[in-house]
């Protein structure tokens, strides 16, 4: 009998174990089918930025980042968060808005120093900038390389720009990794006066689990639609807050106009 135990234990151990490795094996190869499937999508989100760069607007939007910038995961390219801010900056401020994504699939801080932001003054003055970079930094994260990086960028920035803070890595040592660098890019934004949006603080909200669930592309990396709306609230009270400074501003009547003396006006017939 006690033989009978022990088999039954050591088969139901057996099971669980092969079932689990079966499991492994199973989300892995899931995996590897999404990071394929969304690395077909780069080059369609990156030329829809561009052609969509080429639209005329009364103000100049740029967007620093990577892949997330991008709307990497997202089912369209505009459903991402730099969808969600382009159109609260329309609304917002009743203006047509040019929107130029200078963001990089995989960049890193280096890449957006080298890169993005000779392309970003070659533009002239931006109306508005977000920048949202740091997550390729964590896997070879060395904290000096970051610290004197991200200085090196955010001294860089213009007025009326926006940085987002990393997301949760939820676990592990990477989480560690992101809990430092933010710590020293909340810093680092202080010092040149820059708003920080807390897009850790929304994703770490919404927990591994429901991450992984219902949050999360095929690649189980990049967010989906539903996970880039947790970015969205991170950025939209910022945005908000920005856009109303830049409304059109009704143009003022002096007093002569308005009491109907003074020169005539364009195309008036001469007294």
């Amino acid at each position: 009998m006690k033989l009978t135990r022990i088999a039954i234990g050591a088969g139901a151990t057996a099971l669980f174990a092969a079932t689990g490795a079966l499991a492994t094996t199973l989300v892995q190869q899931r995996r590897m089918r999404g990071m394929e499937t969304l690395a077909q999508t780069l080059p369609v989100h990156s030329k829809w930025w561009r052609e969509h760069a080429k639209r005329e607007g009364e103000l100049l939007y740029v967007v620093l980042g990577d892949s997330a910038a991008q709307g990497i995961g997202a089912s369209k390219p505009n459903r991402g968060y730099v969808g969600a801010i382009m159109n609260e900056l329309a609304e917002t401020t009743g203006r047509s808005i040019r929107v130029v994504n200078l963001s990089i699939a995989g960049a890193r801080l280096r890449e957006a120093l080298e890169l993005q932001l000779p392309a970003m003054r070659r533009l002239g003055p931006p109306d508005f900038v977000t920048v949202g970079i740091g997550a390729n930094d964590i896997g070879s994260y060395d904290r000096e390389r970051f610290e004197r990086e991200i200085e090196e960028l955010y001294s860089a920035m213009p007025p009326h720009t926006i940085v987002g803070d990393i997301p949760s890595f939820y676990i592990g040592a990477g989480e560690r990794r992101v809990r430092e660098a933010n710590a020293i890019l909340h810093e680092t934004a202080r010092r040149h006066g820059l708003v920080v949006a807390p897009v850790y603080s929304e994703t770490r909200r919404l927990g591994v689990l429901r991450y992984a669930l219902n949050q999360v592309a095929a690649d189980f990396f990049h967010p989906n639609d539903r996970g880039y709306k947790a970015w969205a609230r991170a950025f939209l009270p910022l945005v908000r807050e920005v856009a109303r400074g830049l409304r059109v501003r009704p143009v003022e009547t002096s007093g002569a106009e308005a009491s109907g003396s003074g020169a005539p006006g364009p195309g008036a017939p001469a007294q």
